[in-house]
C-alpha cells in the first residue's frame, strides 16, 4: 500500500468517526425533544425516564445477550459501574423534569458546561493537573452559565436548578466512564448504564405511571429508549476509528440541533442571553480541549 492511499485510508475514517459522532449527538437531541414533547403532553417525568431506560435495556439484551451469556453482567468494577448508572439517572431525570419548563436550547447549554465541571473535578478525583490558564477557561465559562441562568434578575427561574443537577450528574457521569473506561467491556458498560434505571424507576411507575393517552405516545416512549441505544452505539464505533480527544468538539453541534427542534417544533427560538452564554461556554471549553491537546503532544514528544 502506497503512502498516499494510507494517508486517504485514515483521512477516510476520520471522516467516518466525525460523520458517527455527529449522528450520534443529532440523535441525542432528537432523545431530549422527544422526552420534552411527553412531559408537555403530561406524561411524568420520571415515567419518561424509566421508559427510555427500559427499551435501551431491552435492546442492550436482544443484541448481546445471545453472544455474551452471562457474561454481559460480569463486571470487574461492579460498584463503581452502578454508581456510574445511577449518576446517568439521576441526570436523566433531573433533565427530563427541567424539560417541563424550561426550552432546549436552555437544557442544552447547560449541559455544554459539562467539560468544564470535568475540568474542575478531574483534579480530585482522577488526580490531574490543571494550570492556571485551564482555571481561567473554566472560570470565564462559569460566566457564561451565569448569563444564561441570570440569578440576579427578577425572572430568575428556580426550575434551572433542575438543570443544573444535570448537569452535575452528566459531569460525575462522563467522570466515572473515564474510570471504567478499558476495564469492562462497551456490552457490560451498557447493560449497568441501562439496567440500574429500569431496577430503581420500577417500583415507582405504581405510583407516577399514567396510561399513555394514544398510540403516538407509546410510540415516542420506546423511541427513547432505540434513541439512546443507537446514540451511544454510534458513539462507541465512532471511537474505534479517532481518539476521543480529537472527537470532543463534536458535542457542542447539539446546540446547533437543539436550537432548530427548539424554534421549530416548540416554538421557541434561543433568546440572546442563551446565544451568548452559550458561545462563552463553548469558547471555554474548546480552548480547554485545546490546551489539552497541546498538553497531550508535548508529553509525547518529551518521551520520545
Amino acid at each position: 500500500m502506497s503512502p498516499d492511499s494510507r494517508y486517504h485510508l485514515r483521512e477516510n475514517r476520520l471522516q467516518l468517526a466525525v460523520g458517527l459522532n455527529l449522528t450520534a449527538f443529532f440523535l441525542f437531541a432528537t432523545l431530549d425533544a422527544t422526552a420534552k414533547w411527553l412531559v408537555e403532553a403530561s406524561v411524568p417525568a420520571l415515567q419518561v425516564a424509566f421508559f427510555r431506560y427500559f427499551f435501551h435495556f431491552v435492546w442492550v439484551l436482544v443484541l448481546f445477550l445471545p453472544r455474551q451469556g452471562s457474561a454481559l453482567w460480569r463486571s470487574a468494577i461492579p460498584a463503581q459501574q452502578i454508581f456510574r448508572g445511577s449518576l446517568l439517572m439521576i441526570s436523566t431525570i433531573c433533565n427530563f423534569t427541567a424539560l417541563i419548563y424550561l426550552p432546549l436550547t436552555v437544557t442544552t447549554a447547560m449541559f455544554n458546561g459539562a467539560p468544564l465541571v470535568i475540568c474542575l473535578l478531574s483534579m480530585p478525583v482522577l488526580g490531574e493537573k490543571v494550570g492556571i490558564r485551564r482555571l481561567v477557561a473554566v472560570l470565564v465559562g462559569f460566566c457564561g452559565v451565569l448569563i444564561i441562568i441570570q440569578p440576579w434578575g427578577t425572572s430568575f427561574d428556580w426550575h434551572i436548578l433542575y438543570a443544573v443537577a444535570a448537569l452535575l450528574g452528566a459531569s460525575g457521569y462522563f467522570l466515572m466512564s473515564r474510570i471504567t473506561a478499558g476495564i469492562d467491556s462497551n456490552p457490560v458498560s451498557q447493560f449497568y448504564g441501562s439496567g440500574v434505571g429500569v431496577l430503581v424507576l420500577a417500583p415507582m411507575m405504581a405510583v407516577v405511571f399514567v396510561w399513555p393517552a394514544n398510540a403516538q405516545q407509546w410510540l415516542m416512549l420506546v423511541m427513547l429508549g432505540a434513541l439512546g441505544m443507537l446514540g451511544h452505539s454510534l458513539l462507541t464505533i465512532a471511537h474505534r476509528f479517532a481518539e476521543a480527544s480529537t472527537l470532543a468538539p463534536a458535542v457542542y453541534s447539539q446546540l446547533v440541533y437543539m436550537s432548530l427542534f427548539s424554534w421549530y417544533l416548540f416554538d421557541t427560538p434561543p433568546t440572546l442571553t442563551v446565544i451568548v452564554g452559550s458561545l462563552i461556554i463553548v469558547a471555554s471549553g474548546l480552548y480547554i480541549w485545546f490546551r489539552e491537546q497541546q498538553i497531550s503532544a508535548s508529553a509525547v514528544t518529551h518521551t520520545k
